[in-house]
């Protein structure tokens, strides 16, 4: 199943170009805003499972927005490719993965115009990010899969020069510019992974700046994989319903360049993961 906020509209993604609308097609029991799903989410995958939508809406890129657009919190992963945390400089994780968050005020679509900080030297960070479908607390490793409600393409902008101004890393601040957590095209259950022959746990990922690949990763490749992730978070916070996990960048990323390459206005950045998609943005 492949869920899209259409217009601020809740849809089933029926093919690449056609959708139902979920508050249509339950006769309003579901819908019409995405984010009210995941506090019903069990209720929705039950009624969705028996359910015969007829496609109504035609599917428009540049109308999507993101599929969880007002999580309670925005979680991410850093340094959680040992690759990625070598060519930053940091040394592996591996008791507890580092944790900062986005805010939400940072999302926005998967097809979209980002505005370049000035002064300031902007970085990718292609990432799959988890959106949670039921509350997680002390949950262990071998459940974690089943609080997904499914997964989604992020990138993690990061305005480098903020982020390592002063005697402590910004990490929260510098990743929070608008427009700098951009998700989607949709989000796609698990089940619907596994009906396309593809291993959850093992994505391809990449990224690419006009058209030259930057990065180019899989998820198995995790040092803290999805479900130990969720069962480390869940340790300490409580996960709610909508949640959104930025789950960690392979290598890549400009800073980790020699020298040094950051986005330029007028550059289009086109991001990917098996399975789930595309996104693309371009920057002023």
């Amino acid at each position: 199943m492949r869920i899209a906020n259409h217009a601020g509209r809740a849809v089933l993604v029926l093919a690449d170009d056609k959708a139902a609308d979920i508050a249509t097609a339950s006769a309003g029991a579901f819908g019409p805003d995405v984010a009210g799903l995941y506090a019903r989410w069990a209720e929705f995958v039950a009624w969705a499972a028996a359910a015969e939508p007829v496609a109504d809406v035609a599917l428009d890129r540049a109308q999507l927005g993101a599929p969880s657009p007002s999580p309670s919190q925005v979680v991410a992963i850093g340094f959680n490719y040992a690759d990625h945390a070598a060519e930053t400089g940091f040394e592996v994780p591996t008791t507890l993965p580092p944790v900062f968050t986005k805010f939400p005020s940072a999302i926005a679509g998967p097809v979209a115009e980002v505005a370049l900080p000035p002064d300031g030297n902007t970085d990718w960070e292609v990432e799959v990010v988890a959106v949670i479908g039921r509350e997680a607390h002390r949950v262990d490793e071998a459940d974690a899969w089943s609080y997904v409600a499914g997964l989604t393409i992020g990138q993690d902008l990061s305005e480098r020069a903020s982020q390592m101004a002063g005697p402590a890393p910004q990490f929260g601040l510098a990743k929070s510019f608008p427009g700098f957590a951009p998700m989607g095209p949709w989000l796609v259950t698990v089940d619907e992974l596994a009906a396309a022959g593809l291993d959850r746990d093992d994505l391809a990922l990449g990224c690419a700046v006009d058209d030259e690949t930057v990065q180019d990763g899989r998820t198995s490749k995790l040092i803290f994989s999805i479900p130990r992730t969720i069962a480390k978070l869940s340790a300490i916070i409580t996960l709610r319903p909508g949640d959104v996990i930025f789950t960690g960048t392979p290598d890549g990323v400009g800073m980790g360049m020699n020298p040094p390459r950051f986005l330029q206005p007028g550059e289009t950045l086109r991001t990917w993961v098996e399975g789930l998609g595309e996104m693309e943005h371009t920057f002023r």
